[in-house]
């Protein structure tokens, strides 16, 4: 299918989003079969460009395997429609709620409805699922929406913005395409509800933007997330594991474990597992054809410079895989490395990495990895290998993070009925589940009067029977 190319300058965003208004408060909220409708269309137009997609990503980042794009990106939003068609129903559904002694013979309950336009403000890393998730997620509550995909991946956003204009009007979906500056007046438009994943620092100006017309916000952010091996447990099936995490997208993922935490005992088993599992995932080093490149020469340039700061710190760096000056015949590309012992001054233990860059502490006892992780802003992940039990419990109990995987990394985003979202500097609010249908929800308490009710017949003149109803409803507790 070819897609005719749909633009609306940046201008007119204020007048798109007055159109979308309009049109929302004009045709009210949409029914379930409409809904519905409006996600089958997203779903079908996705797979019908699949190769489309796959092919853009690839050229904006300069390597990305289609087998990724396929995993990471196309199979999250196809699940997410379906798992919002599923539960449709049961989340549109009005919620009754508990009415005390005094207010009955009333009935109370909870009804979601659409908040109206919603800003969608989408990242370069997964720029097709972390648009298209909220976007499905705004669809099946009933909204309008508005997206600003991410200038550095250009092929992809225009795709994204054709695409979307060949299914919805521009007053059901439109798409803003522009640079950093276009990203502020966006953030800065009275939405109903304002998405935005990127940095922590770029939030703060998001939500700076977002105050001046009292915008809700959710906020999904990053941070350090940090995995925690137990001891002992420096093995082959924990390694590939974290394998995985750390070099998806080569490291450019929001959930990415950012450091680990090794027992001392385990370091050198942990390294050499690190460096044999790169090798199984990855036998070309960095130039096989599903290690992803990095997106652009800022970012590649930035990664270097982490690199040199831990190393003249004295940080210990260990490849592993063959270094990108033996492979420049692929642009921006950057070879897996493990930092050993960088010191909490350096730049690669202050800053988010987001890249393939994984720096190695070691701790004596598990009260001292957790009291190294509360010491640091709340992470948007946190991972933990080894057994089940207490110090997992342990673990939980005593820091606060976005999401936990246990023996697992990556998976918890990928789990559709759990929220998604971080906690403080890693973020605010939460989507997927029903958690992201009531985000983008207005949940509106109803209260209908009974014919009898108490405070009818208490009204003033207040008498005797307004004391004997005082009297019970304020008696005290046994």
């Amino acid at each position: 299918m070819t897609l005719a190319a749909t633009s609306i300058p940046t201008s007119n965003a204020t007048t798109t989003l007055e159109q979308q208004r309009r049109a929302f408060l004009h045709d009210g909220s949409p029914s379930i079969a409409q809904r519905k409708a409006n996600l089958l269309k997203l779903r079908a137009a996705v797979l019908a460009h699949r190769r489309d997609v796959e092919e853009a990503i690839n050229a904006d980042f300069g390597n990305r395997s289609r087998h990724e794009t396929d995993i990471m990106e196309l199979l999250g939003v196809v699940q997410s429609i379906d798992y919002l068609l599923r539960h449709l129903r049961r989340f549109m559904k009005p919620e009754r709620r508990h009415v005390a002694a005094f207010h009955r013979t009333g009935r109370a309950y909870v009804e979601y409805q659409p908040k109206g336009v919603i800003g969608v403000m989408a990242p370069w890393n997964y720029p097709v699922a972390l648009t298209f998730i909220p976007l499905a997620t705004a669809l099946a509550a009933g909204n309008r929406v508005m997206i600003k995909p991410s200038e550095l991946t250009p092929r992809t956003s225009k795709l994204i913005q054709r695409l979307l204009a060949a299914s919805f009007s521009t007053d059901e979906v439109a798409v803003i395409l522009g640079g950093p500056e276009v990203g502020a007046s966006f953030s800065a438009l009275p939405f109903d509800h304002l998405l935005f994943t990127g940095s922590t620092q770029v939030g703060r100006m998001v939500m700076r933007a977002a105050s001046d017309h009292l915008v809700p916000l959710t906020l999904e952010l990053g941070g350090k997330s940090p995995v925690v091996v137990a001891p002992g447990h420096a093995v082959r099936s924990t390694v590939e594991s974290i394998v995985f995490g750390k070099l998806a997208n080569a490291g450019q993922t929001c959930v990415a474990p950012d450091y680990a935490l090794v027992h001392e005992d385990d370091l050198d088993a942990f390294i050499s597992q690190y460096r044999a599992a790169v090798a199984r995932g990855y036998p070309q080093g960095p130039t096989s054809p599903d290690y992803t490149s990095i997106v652009s020469d800022r970012h590649y340039t930035r990664l270097q410079a982490l690199i040199e700061d831990a190393r003249t710190s004295g940080a210990q760096i260990i490849e592993a895989g063959v270094m990108p000056e033996r492979a420049a015949q692929r642009p921006r590309t950057l070879a897996p490395v493990l930092i050993v012992g960088a010191g909490d001054d350096t730049a690669v233990m202050r800053e988010e990495i987001f890249g393939p860059l994984l720096p190695v502490r070691t701790y004596r006892s598990l009260d001292q990895a957790i009291g190294y992780i509360n010491a640091r802003p709340r992470p948007l992940a946190l991972y933990y290998f080894g057994k089940v039990g207490a110090d997992s419990e342990a673990l939980l109990k005593c820091t606060t993070s976005g999401n936990v995987g246990i023996n697992n990394t990556l998976m918890h985003v990928a789990v559709d009925d759990l929220p998604f979202g971080g906690v403080g500097p890693s973020g605010m609010g939460a989507y997927h589940g029903i958690e992201g249908f009531r985000a983008m929800s207005h949940a509106k308490g109803v209260f209908v009067q009974g014919r009898w009710n108490l405070p009818r017949l208490l009204r003033a003149p207040f008498g005797k029977l307004v004391e004997l109803a005082l009297a019970f409803s304020l008696r005290p507790r046994p």
